[in-house]
């Protein structure tokens, strides 16, 4: 029984050592022309440029969420109640 479980951890590990040798190559499926390549670089500068506003917004809403809140003598004073 012991021998029967090993051989057939040993093919199976046989035969999932051996499923990347049957990958596809990728430079002969690729066969797009330039115009395709310049929008995909289009497509990803806007996605960088978007990401530049929502990381400023992002800091922000830390920076607010990790100040101390004011207290209200520290509100009434800075509004200027003095005459």
């Amino acid at each position: 029984m012991k021998t029967m479980r090993i051989t057939s951890l040993a093919t199976a590990v046989t035969l999932i050592s051996s499923v990347p040798a049957f990958a596809v190559d990728t430079t002969k499926t690729y066969s797009s022309g330039l115009l395709i390549g310049i929008f995909l670089a289009f497509c990803a500068l806007l996605v960088v440029v978007q990401l530049a506003p929502s990381l400023m917004l992002l800091v922000g809403f830390i920076k607010g969420l990790l100040q101390r809140p004011e207290t209200k003598g520290e509100a009434r004073h800075s509004t200027g109640s003095h005459s």
